[in-house]
């Protein structure tokens, strides 16, 4: 195991930014290396698409979960500044518009540690091949963004991928569970720690997905299901908060769930559907003895 400080006298402690922005952190006394977790903001979620003879758009496809990347024993100068940027959340697809991309968030540089912005989710369109994908990351361990899969040539909207885990990847956020495999897939859960993808009803907008906490690795986030005519939002992952529900009477979709969590598609239904964001990302810098991602003391002291 990597000990962040070689010191047991150096006191251990933490420092995480969870608003979106760019930070100087300055290196505290007697403090010679940390360790860094990074969660890219999620994708926002698709619009519908252009309406058929029924009035009907195509639904749209759930934004794809930022990734989460971390790096144990950097070497820093205490005194000395350090730059940290939190990813934005990618906003929601206006009709016949794809989602916004979420923001990177980083330490340093990205080719220092990172965790990518998820793509936003395309919108419907009629035998839809492309799909968002998630974020990235760069660093000693981490993983990708769950990203989005499904059909969404009908009214069917798609929920939003979960934020990467400690050691794998978000959950793939789809389409409606009943009708699988047509015009969806289930959604999938979070491994290694991530976030669960977010479901889908037929004819409703996406739910939200999961995203990941930052305290270290922990629990996998599960899928999300349809309850009736509900999409339930993802599991969060490490104590991360689970995507919000879609809302069925007013055909809104789900935010996803911090951090890092896609939002939900559009439901293409009457051109009625309304697109949700995706969550804000975030950095957390821990150190003192024996302090290292993905669990070796990493809770808060």
């Amino acid at each position: 195991m990597f000990s962040s400080n070689t010191s047991q006298d150096i006191p251990a402690s933490q420092q995480e930014y969870t608003t979106p922005g760019t930070y100087s952190w300055v290196c505290p006394t007697n403090v010679t290396n940390v360790s860094i977790v990074c969660i890219g903001g999620g994708g926002g979620g698709g619009g519908y698409g252009a309406p058929d003879a029924n009035n009907n758009g195509g639904g749209g496809q759930g934004g794809a979960g930022g990734g989460l990347g971390y790096k144990n024993g950097y070497p820093v100068t205490p005194g000395t500044s350090y730059t940290v940027v939190v990813g934005s959340g990618g906003t929601a697809g206006s009709p016949y518009s794809q989602g916004n991309n979420g923001g990177d968030s980083y330490f340093v540089s990205t080719s220092v540690v990172k965790g990518g912005g998820g793509s936003g989710g395309y919108a419907g369109v009629s035998g839809a091949t492309s799909y968002a994908s998630g974020g990235t990351y760069t660093g000693d361990g981490g993983g990708s963004g769950g990203g989005t899969n499904g059909n969404y040539g009908s009214v069917q909207a798609g929920g939003g991928g979960g934020a990467g885990g400690y050691s794998g990847a978000g959950g793939l956020g789809t389409g409606d569970v009943r009708t699988y495999p047509s015009p969806g897939t289930a959604p999938t859960a979070g491994s290694g720690g991530g976030g669960g993808g977010g479901a889908a009803p037929s004819n409703g907008s996406g739910a939200g997905g999961g995203g990941t906490g930052l305290l270290g690795q922990g629990t996998s986030g599960a899928a999300g299901t349809v309850s009736g005519s509900t999409g339930n939002g993802g599991g969060g992952g490490s104590s991360g908060s689970t995507g919000t529900s879609s809302n069925t009477s007013t055909y809104i979709a789900g935010n996803g769930g911090a951090y890092g969590g896609g939002g939900g598609g559009a439901s293409g239904l009457d051109l009625l559907g309304t697109a949700a964001a995706g969550a804000s990302g975030a950095v957390r810098i821990i150190w003192g003895y024996g302090r290292a991602f993905p669990s070796s003391n990493t809770g808060n002291v």
